[in-house]
């Protein structure tokens, strides 16, 4: 399966075969109305992770059960979706690079979310699935994953570029996150890495926000030194909106692109790893973001 599907796309295929689809909205949203069949796994957007081997072993552990329950063992075709892809901080795509991680080798993202969904005027439901627990198997793909420890040994290898996709005041070192402006214990920014505000991924002024043009893509990646033959270590707070930009980017041809998934998040929180602090190199950022 490609990383995104259309709404049109998604219509046509759940009338032809049996296939896993995973909504990350909150509970009280997927409640009120959801796709039919649609299960409810809001962990993949909240759960924040650690990059350290227990960490790691946590995250791997936590989601087998989750998935599990939810009726889904890793080789079925699964979608994904949020609500709009400008709402959620990415949180479909996370589920996209976590479900890669895990193994998973059919997943999509719905191209547009739930609001896209409702634009075509599918069909949408209340009722809640009761999906037959099965075993979630594990084949995790470390080659997609960036830990703390080779988040850190990148900073010697220009080689390597360092790309922060999180909000402007998050960049700047105005704030610390996305939920409050000292959520994280440290403000400021990976040393060396170049920034694109993630909402410059989507076009612009649209009722329903989805991804750029390969080509627009690759004029913004441009204008940091991103090439289609570059090495792309991607990070934002939790590795959500990194998560969106992996699949920008790769959508768009750079294909050695990996998530650094525990981000700012876990990065901030250990004092004896560096941070860059002050008003960013000129060279290190685009203009203020055009996305509305």
């Amino acid at each position: 399966m490609k990383p995104l599907i259309s709404p049109e796309e998604l219509a046509t295929l759940v009338q032809q075969e049996s296939i896993a689809i995973v909504d990350t909205r909150a509970p009280e949203e997927y409640a009120i109305a959801h796709i039919p069949g649609a299960v409810n796994i809001r962990e993949i957007f909240t759960y924040l992770a650690a990059s350290t081997p227990e960490g790691l072993n946590s995250l791997h552990a936590e989601f087998a059960k989750l998935l599990g329950v939810a009726g889904i063992s890793g080789r079925e075709k699964i979608v994904i979706y949020e609500e709009a892809m400008n709402k959620g901080f990415g949180q479909s795509c996370r589920g996209y690079f976590l479900l890669k991680y895990f193994g998973c080798q059919q997943v999509s993202v719905l191209h547009g979310g739930y609001q896209a969904w409702l634009k075509m005027g599918l069909p949408t439901t209340a009722e809640v699935p009761t999906p037959e627990p099965t075993t979630f198997v594990m084949d995790i793909d470390p080659a997609i994953m960036v830990t703390t420890e080779q988040m850190l040994q990148s900073l010697d290898d220009p080689a390597i570029i360092k790309l922060d996709v999180r909000d402007r005041d998050e960049w700047m070192g105005d704030s610390s996150s996305p939920y409050g402006v000292d959520f994280c214990p440290r403000k400021g920014r990976i040393p060396g890495a170049v920034w694109i505000e993630w909402y410059d991924f989507m076009v612009p002024n649209t009722e329903i926000p989805t991804l750029r043009s390969k080509e627009e893509v690759l004029a913004m990646c441009e204008k940091v030194g991103i090439t289609p033959e570059s090495t792309v270590y991607v990070y934002c707070f939790k590795g959500s909106r990194a998560s969106n930009t992996l699949i920008a980017l790769q959508e768009a041809g750079i294909k050695n692109v990996r998530n650094y998934f525990a981000s700012w998040n876990e990065w901030s929180r250990d004092p004896s790893l560096p941070i860059e602090t002050g008003k960013p190199a000129t060279s290190n950022q685009l203009p203020v973001s055009s996305y509305q």
